[in-house]
C-alpha cells in the first residue's frame, strides 16, 4: 500500500468521556467489525479487567479501512499511572482525537494529555463526545478548547459515539488533518537502506512467545527475515508478521510507515524491550559492524517509578510460580519494575517499582486472576535522595540497587527507596523527598475544602485559574509520601466526586524526614521500617505499634511495642503476659511463703525475657500489612 494511503492516530480522554465507546463506533462504521460481533462494549478493552473496571489499561492498536485509506488506530489507557503508556502510543502516530465530554468539559488529565500531544508535535483534532445528554453544553466545552489548543470553533468536531452521531466526519478528519507518516532515510543509497522499526509494546504468547508490537520507520520487513534488537543485541527470525483486525492478522510482509506485529518467538522479556529498535541491512555484516552504522530511533526514555512496594507470596514455596508471573507481567506492563529480595520473617520476596496506586492495584489483581497468584503488598514508599559527607566509599557501594549522583565537589546523593538502605545518622547531611506538581480541577464551590486539604497534606500553593465562571484549576506543590496514600479519595469526598486529578514529578527537595523504625521487646523488625516526615512520626509510629499489639502473640511475659525514631521511642504499648497464679493451693499460708513463690515466678520470667528472641509468624505479618 502507498505511504500517502496510510494514517496512524490514537484516542486521549479523561475518564468516562467516551473514548473505547468511540473506538467501538469507528470499529462498527468502517465494517473493520460487525455489530452482532460485539460480545461485549469496548472491543479494544479485551482484558476481563478492564471490561469490569469500565477503564482501559492496556494500549490496543487496530486497523480500519476507509475511502481507501489505511487507518492505524491505538486506544490508549486514561489515567496518570499509565502515562508511559500513553507516551508510547503518541511516539509511534501522527495524529490523534481528543475527546471531552460535552457535559464535563476538560479535566485535569484532559490536559496532562493535551501537552504530551503538543510535546510530540501531534495533529490534534478535538471532538466534544456525548451532545445528545440533556446535560451537554456544546457552547461551553468548546469555548475551554479553543481557550486550550487555541483552534478555530469550525475544527472541533460534536458527536455522539453512543448513537453514531456524526462519526463519520471524525474519520473524514483524519484523512485530511493527520499527516502521512515521515520517510526517513537512513542512507542515501536505495540499495543500502536498513530496516528500522520501533518496538512500541509488546505481549506474551504461549505458543508464540513474545510477539513485539512496531511502527516502521524505514524499510519493510518479511517473514523469516533475520533481524536484530539493537539495544540487546539479540538476534531472531521474524517467524510471522501481520497487522491488527483486531486481531492478529498475518501477512508476508510489512510496510514503512505503519503499526504491525512481529512474532519473536523469544521467552525472556530481557531481550525484547519495548523501547528498543528492530534493525535489518543487507549491506552491513553483523556483529563486525560498527556502533554507529545501527544508531537505534530515538524513542522511549526508561521509565522511573514513582513508589515502591515489597510484595511476597502468602505460602514461601509459591516463590518460583510467583518470580515466573511476574516475569511475564513485566512483558506486558513495560512500567513495572522489579527486584529479589530476602527478609527473615517472610523469606523471599520482590520489591516492585509503580507509577501510581492504580498501577499497583492493577498489577495485584492481574496476579490473582491471569496467574493465580493471591500475594500480599506492603505500604507504598517513595524513593527519597540522601545528602551525605565525602564522597563514595566502599560502604555505600555495596548497596548495588542504589544510584549515586555527585552533589558538588565534596557531597553525595544516594537515592533509597529501601528505609533499609538508609546509611548511618552521622553520615547524612539531610534526606530530600519528592514533590509533584498537583493540579486539581473542581467547581468553585469546594475551593476551600480543597485548599485546606492541601495545606494539612504540606501542599505548596502555585497558582490558581478560572477555566470557566463555575469552575476553577488550583496548582500546588505537594509531596509525593502524601500524594499516594489517601489523597485522591479525600479530594473526590470532600467535592462530592466532582474535582479531578493530575500529578507529575516535578523536583526533590530537603525537607525534615525520618527513619521510624519499630522495636519488639527491643530488637528492631526491619520489615516493618519507613521513612516519613518527623511531623507523622508520632502519629504513624501510634497506628503502626497499636495494630502490633492485636497481631503479635502473647508470651509468658510482657513484651514492649515501640516506635522510634532513631533511639527516641515516639510511640508504645505494651502486651500483657500470660499470668499463672502459682499461689492458689497456699490458702491460710504465711504470706512469707507466697512471697517466696512469686518472687521465684518473677526470676524465671526475667531470665525468660533474657533469651526470648523475636520470632513472629508470618500471619502476624499479613494481618499487620492488610491494616
Amino acid at each position: 500500500m502507498e505511504l500517502a494511503k496510510t494514517r496512524n492516530f490514537c484516542i486521549i480522554a479523561h475518564i468516562d468521556h467516551g473514548k473505547s465507546t468511540l473506538a467501538d463506533r469507528l470499529l462498527e462504521i468502517t465494517g473493520t467489525i460487525e455489530m452482532r460481533d460485539m460480545k461485549h462494549g469496548q472491543m479494544l478493552d479485551t482484558m476481563e479487567l478492564e471490561q469490569e473496571r469500565g477503564i482501559t489499561i492496556k494500549l490496543q492498536p487496530v486497523r480500519m479501512n476507509w475511502k481507501g485509506y489505511e487507518l492505524n488506530i491505538i486506544d490508549t489507557p486514561w489515567h496518570v499511572d499509565f502515562q508511559y503508556e500513553v507516551s508510547r502510543s503518541l511516539a509511534s502516530v501522527e495524529g490523534c482525537l481528543l475527546v471531552v465530554d460535552a457535559a464535563q468539559g476538560i479535566e485535569a488529565q484532559t490536559l496532562s494529555n493535551v501537552y504530551m500531544a503538543i510535546e510530540n508535535e501531534l495533529e490534534i483534532i478535538p471532538v466534544i463526545n456525548k451532545i445528545d445528554l440533556p446535560a451537554a453544553d456544546v457552547e461551553r466545552v468548546s469555548e475551554e478548547i479553543i481557550h486550550l489548543l487555541w483552534c478555530k470553533r469550525e475544527d472541533i468536531i460534536p458527536i455522539s459515539a453512543k448513537t453514531g452521531q456524526n462519526v463519520e466526519a471524525v474519520l473524514d478528519a483524519v484523512l485530511t488533518r493527520v499527516p502521512e507518516p515521515e520517510v526517513y532515510i537512513w542512507n542515501t543509497d536505495v540499495s543500502k537502506q536498513e530496516l528500522k522499526a520501533l518496538v512500541f509494546d509488546s505481549q506474551y504468547d504461549v505458543y508464540r512467545g513474545v510477539v513485539s508490537y512496531v511502527k516502521i520507520f524505514s524499510g519493510e520487513i518479511k517473514k523469516w527475515d533475520t533481524l536484530h534488537f539493537l539495544n540487546t543485541w539479540k538476534k531472531i527470525e521474524a517467524l510471522d508478521v501481520g497487522y491488527f483486525e483486531p486481531g492478529y492478522t498475518s501477512d508476508t510482509v510489512i510496510h514503512n510507515g505503519s503499526v504491525w506485529y512481529v512474532v519473536t518467538w523469544l521467552k525472556s522479556i530481557r531481550d525484547a524491550k519495548v523501547w528498543d529498535t528492530l534493525w535489518k541491512s543487507e549491506q552491513v555484516e553483523w556483529p563486525r559492524m560498527r556502533p554507529e552504522e545501527a544508531k537505534a530511533i530515538d524513542g522511549f526514555k526508561k521509565v522511573t517509578p514513582f513508589i515502591y512496594a515489597w510484595v511476597f507470596p502468602l505460602a514461601t514455596e509459591e516463590y518460583p510460580q510467583l518470580a515466573d508471573a511476574m516475569e511475564r507481567l513485566m512483558l506486558n506492563d513495560s512500567a513495572l519494575q522489579k527486584e529479589a529480595e530476602a527478609s527473615t520473617a517472610l523469606g523471599q520476596w520482590f520489591r516492585c517499582g509503580f507509577l501510581g496506586l492504580l498501577h499497583l492495584d492493577i498489577v495485584k489483581e492481574r496476579l490473582y486472576r491471569e496467574f493465580d497468584m493471591d500475594v500480599i503488598m506492603t505500604s507504598p514508599q517513595v524513593t527519597y535522595k540522601v545528602r551525605m559527607y565525602g564522597d563514595k566509599s566502599s560502604e555505600y557501594s555495596r548497596l548495588s540497587p542504589q544510584i549515586f549522583e555527585e552533589w558538588g565537589n565534596t557531597k553525595t546523593l544516594l537515592l533509597v527507596s529501601n528505609p533499609e538502605d538508609l546509611p548511618a545518622r552521622e553520615t547524612c547531611e539531610g534526606i530530600l523527598e519528592p514533590i509533584a506538581k498537583v493540579e486539581i480541577i473542581t467547581p468553585t464551590g469546594y475551593v476551600g475544602t480543597l485548599m485546606q486539604l492541601c495545606q494539612e497534606r504540606r501542599g505548596v500553593f502555585c497558582n490558581q485559574q478560572f477555566i470557566d465562571e463555575t469552575r476553577v484549576m488550583l496548582s500546588y506543590e505537594l509531596p509525593m509520601s502524601e500524594l499516594i496514600w489517601d489523597f485522591y479519595d479525600e479530594m473526590k469526598s470532600l467535592s462530592s466526586w466532582y474535582a479531578s486529578l493530575n500529578y507529575e514529578f516535578l523536583k526533590y527537595k530537603e525537607d525534615d524526614i525520618v527513619k521510624l523504625d519499630t522495636m519488639i521487646a527491643g530488637e528492631r523488625i526491619a520489615a516493618l521500617s519507613l521513612l516519613c516526615h518527623r511531623d507523622q512520626a508520632r502519629y504513624i509510629g501510634g497506628k503502626i505499634v497499636k495494630n502490633l499489639k492485636e497481631s503479635v502473640p502473647r508470651a509468658q511475659f510482657a513484651i514492649a511495642l515501640q516506635a522510634a525514631i532513631w533511639s527516641n521511642v515516639v510511640a508504645r504499648e505494651t502486651l500483657s503476659a500470660f499470668r499463672k497464679d502459682v499461689i492458689w493451693h497456699l490458702y491460710g499460708w504465711d504470706v512469707t511463703r507466697k512471697n517466696k513463690l512469686l518472687d521465684k515466678q518473677k526470676k524465671g520470667k526475667k531470665k525468660m525475657k533474657q533469651f526470648w528472641k523475636v520470632s513472629l509468624p508470618s500471619e502476624a505479618f499479613v494481618n499487620l500489612l492488610k491494616k
